[in-house]
C-alpha cells in the first residue's frame, strides 16, 4: 500500500514538472532558491521533490547512464575553475564578489544538472516516457492559450484587453506584458519563442513525421501533436523574436529535407524507399515559404519586426554588418566580440563561471560604440545600470568562463546525447524512430538557440538532453516493446481507419 502510495505521489510531481515547465520568471519563488534573478522557474518546487523521492534514491538503486556520466566531467571543470578564479585578485563591481558571482554560477549549473539527471532517471517504461510528453504538451497548450490571448490585441489594439492581460500576467512572470509582441508565460518574447522552437516543436514535428502520437484520440491522420503543432506555428511568429523565427526555419527545413518519410505500399520495403533529393528540396522550400507567409504577416503588425526584409529596399550601399546593426544585434555581437577576448586572456580554464562581467569593460572591442546604446548604458554609472552582464550566447560563455577545457568538456557531453539520438533515429521501428527524430531535431534547435541565451537554469536543454538519455535507457532492452504491446500500453500508431 506504502509503495502504491509512494509511485501516485512521484507521478504527481512528475506530471507537475512538465506542466510547470513552461513559468520560467514566475514572481513567488523564495530568495534563498533564486528569487532573486530572472530565471526563476516554477518546476523548481516539483523539482525538489523529485530530487528526494526519485533522483537522489535512484543515483545508488540501479546503473547509471553513460551519457550521464558524461556530464561529470563539465561539472568538475566548472568548478575548478570558479576556484581558480577565486585566488585571481579580481576586485568586486557594483558591490558584487567573485565568490557571490561564482556561487551563483554553480548554484545555476547545479539546477540544470538536477533536472537533467531528473529527467534522465525518472521513466523506466516507455508509458512513462510517454506519461512525460503528454503533461509536457498540456503544460504548453496553457502557455499557447495565454499567448493567443495576447495576440488578441497585437492583431486588433484594444486598451482594455491589454490592461486585464497585464494584470493577470503579474502572477505568472516578474516582467509586464508588451503591448507589440507577445510574452506567453515567460520573462520576454524571445524566451517565450525558444521554448516553442526549443523544448515543444522537436517532438511535435517528430510525431507528425514518424506518425505517432502518445494520446489515445485521433481520427484518421489528424492528432492532437498536429493540431498543437499548426497552432504554435501561427502563434510563434507573433513573438516577433528573430532567432524564434529562425529556428522555426530551420526545424522546418531539416524536418522536411533529412526527417520526412517516403509513403509506402508495403511497411516491409520501409527501409528500401527513398525520396529523390530535388523533391525533398522543393518540399522543404515550401514548408519555408509557408512559415515566410505567416512571418510576413506578423511583420505587418510590428515595424520593428519589418526590418528583417524593408532594409534591403531602404539601404542604398547594403552591408552583412550594418544590415546586423539594423536589426539591433549590435549589443549582442559586441557581447560575443567582448566574451572572446576574455577567452583568449584565459583560454584553458577561463575566467570561471559567472567572472564574465569582471572583465567587460575592460575587453571591450576596440571600436566606436555610440550605436550600440545598450552597451553604453552598460559602462557608464547612470541609473538603470543595475545588472552585471552577460556573454547572452551560450558558446562564447563556455569559452570564456570555462575555457576551451571546459568548452570541450560539455561538446563532448553533447556528442554523447548525439549519439542516443542516432542510436534511436537508425532504429527500423517507427515507434523507437520517433524518440531519435526528436532527439535530432532538438540537437538541430539547441545549436541554433544556443546563440541567443547563456543561462544554465533555464531548463530547455536539461529536459530535451534528459529525455533523450532516458529514451535510449529505456529502449536498450528489446523486450520493452514486446511488453508494452502485450499490455496494451503502446498504441503510437496512426490508425488506417477513422475511430480505430
Amino acid at each position: 500500500m506504502g509503495s502504491i502510495m509512494l509511485t501516485r505521489v512521484q507521478k504527481f510531481f512528475w506530471a507537475l514538472f512538465f506542466l510547470t515547465l513552461p513559468f520560467t520568471s514566475f514572481p513567488f519563488l523564495p530568495p534563498a532558491v533564486g528569487g532573486g534573478a530572472l530565471v526563476r522557474p516554477l518546476s523548481l518546487y516539483p523539482l525538489a521533490a523529485l530530487m528526494v523521492l526519485v533522483t537522489l534514491p535512484g543515483l545508488w538503486k540501479r546503473p547509471l547512464p553513460k551519457t550521464l556520466l558524461a556530464l561529470i566531467p563539465f561539472v568538475l571543470i566548472a568548478v575548478a575553475s570558479g576556484l581558480i578564479s577565486l585566488f585571481a585578485g579580481i576586485e568586486p563591481s557594483l558591490g558584487v564578489s567573485v565568490f557571490d558571482r561564482v556561487l551563483r554560477a554553480l548554484l545555476t549549473l547545479g539546477i540544470g544538472c538536477a533536472i537533467y539527471v531528473t529527467v534522465a532517471l525518472l521513466p523506466e517504461t516507455i508509458e512513462d516516457l510517454r506519461f512525460s510528453l503528454r503533461w509536457l504538451y498540456t503544460g504548453f497548450t496553457l502557455a499557447i492559450f495565454w499567448g493567443t490571448l495576447q495576440a488578441v490585441y497585437i492583431i486588433r489594439w484594444n486598451q482594455e484587453w491589454f490592461q486585464l492581460l497585464n494584470r493577470l500576467q503579474r502572477y505568472i512572470s516578474i516582467r509586464r506584458l508588451f503591448n507589440n509582441r507577445i510574452s506567453g508565460t515567460t520573462y520576454e518574447p524571445n524566451w517565450f519563442a525558444e521554448q516553442l522552437t526549443f523544448l515543444l516543436l522537436p517532438w511535435l514535428l517528430a510525431s507528425v513525421l514518424t506518425g505517432q502520437t502518445v494520446f489515445r484520440w485521433r481520427w484518421r491522420w489528424i492528432t492532437g501533436e498536429l493540431l498543437l503543432l499548426i497552432w504554435t506555428v501561427a502563434l510563434l511568429p507573433f513573438t516577433f523574436s528573430r532567432a524564434g523565427v529562425l529556428n522555426l526555419v530551420v526545424l522546418a527545413f531539416v524536418s522536411v529535407l533529412v526527417f520526412r518519410p517516403a509513403k509506402k505500399k508495403d511497411p516491409a520495403e520501409q527501409a528500401r524507399v527513398r525520396v529523390p533529393l530535388l523533391r525533398r528540396l522543393i518540399e522543404a522550400g515550401l514548408a519555408i515559404a509557408v512559415v515566410a507567409s505567416l512571418v510576413f504577416f506578423a511583420g505587418t503588425k510590428n515595424e520593428f519586426f519589418a526590418r528583417i526584409w524593408s532594409y534591403w529596399d531602404l539601404k542604398k550601399s547594403p552591408s552583412l554588418s550594418d544590415y546586423l546593426e539594423y536589426l539591433g544585434f549590435g549589443a549582442r555581437l559586441t557581447y560575443s566580440e567582448t566574451a572572446w577576448n576574455v577567452y583568449t586572456a584565459a583560454p584553458v580554464f577561463g575566467v570561471g563561471p559567472g567572472n564574465y562581467a569582471f572583465y567587460f569593460e575592460e575587453k571591450l572591442p576596440e571600436r566606436p560604440l555610440a550605436k550600440t546604446v545598450e552597451v553604453l548604458r552598460l559602462i557608464t554609472p547612470e541609473q538603470g545600470r543595475n545588472r552585471l552582464v552577460t556573454p547572452k550566447n551560450f558558446y562564447f560563455r563556455l569559452l570564456a568562463e570555462t575555457g576551451l577545457v571546459g568548452t570541450a568538456a560539455f561538446f563532448a557531453f553533447l556528442a554523447a546525447n548525439l549519439g542516443c539520438a542516432l542510436y534511436l533515429w537508425l532504429s527500423p521501428d517507427r515507434r523507437i524512430k520517433f524518440w531519435g527524430t526528436a532527439g535530432l531535431l532538438g540537437i538541430v534547435a539547441f545549436l541554433f538557440a544556443a546563440v541567443s541565451f547563456d543561462s544554465f537554469a533555464i531548463p530547455n536543454m536539461w529536459v530535451i538532453f534528459g529525455l533523450i538519455t532516458a529514451s535510449a535507457w529505456v529502449f536498450r532492452d528489446p523486450a520493452q516493446l514486446e511488453t508494452t504491446e502485450q499490455t496494451g500500453k503502446l498504441n503510437l500508431d496512426l490508425p488506417t481507419q477513422s475511430g480505430e
